[in-house]
């Protein structure tokens, strides 16, 4: 095993772990930011609004985020109206197809996720704001929401992992993330198993510190649910 090339190639790692951490950060807040709303869609008794983002939800959980991407990044530019129109100097970018892709992706599992923790929420607690004179707007900003992000934690911190290890696909399309370094270390010296394994042991530590931060959450915010059930 030799791992002086990776030693002499730290830098290359390190900013390939800021463009992973880039991404997925980006990922989540713009995924996070769509979601909440879709997700109120979602719950309310509007049949033709709720069922459009069902579907919207249901493609693209059923379809792989590498196709995703593909579609993003080498399907469109295939239309010259899309190459004529002003988002062009966007679609053409990897750093932004990337982005694009993986928000879609992860604001179609996190709509599912707080529309679940919506409806599972319990009826006396709705029932007292409103008991209280809370408007349906009030009722959603200071109760509902607030509750449904806070019980949907455990099961974001998952996608948020699966999110951060969805960030390796970036290398598909020219990003040199933690993925592109290495293939492109193996490329250069022919150390696959040198180069995966140092982007593998990122990797590990990436998730772990994202695991603890999640749990740190989880034992702030959710404390006071446990406390009264």
């Amino acid at each position: 095993m030799n791992a002086q090339p990776i030693l002499d190639n730290a830098a290359q790692f390190a900013q390939g772990t800021l463009v992973t951490l880039g991404l997925l950060s980006c990922a989540l807040l713009a995924g996070g930011a769509m979601a909440l709303p879709l997700a109120i869609v979602r719950s309310m008794p509007w049949p033709f609004a709720s069922r459009s983002v069902r579907l919207f939800t249901y493609v693209v959980r059923g379809t792989p985020l590498l196709v995703q991407l593909f579609l993003l990044y080498y399907g469109l530019a295939q239309f010259d109206a899309v190459r004529a129109s002003v988002a062009w100097p966007l679609l053409r970018s990897a750093s932004f197809c990337a982005v694009l892709a993986m928000a879609i992706n992860t604001c179609a599992y996190t709509t599912e996720m707080l529309h679940g923790a919506i409806r599972a929420l319990p009826h006396g607690e709705i029932e007292a704001g409103l008991a209280v004179g809370m408007s349906r707007a009030q009722l959603l900003r200071r109760v509902v929401l607030p509750l449904a992000v806070r019980r949907s934690l455990p099961a974001y911190s998952n996608e948020a992992v699966m999110m951060l290890h969805g960030t390796s696909l970036a290398s598909i399309v020219t990003l040199m993330d933690l993925t592109g370094v290495a293939r492109d270390l193996n490329a250069r010296f022919y150390l696959p198993f040198e180069s995966f394994i140092a982007a593998a042991s990122i990797y590990l530590l990436l998730t772990f510190a994202l695991i603890a931060a999640f749990r740190q959450a989880e034992r702030r915010w959710l404390a006071p649910l446990r406390a009264r059930s």
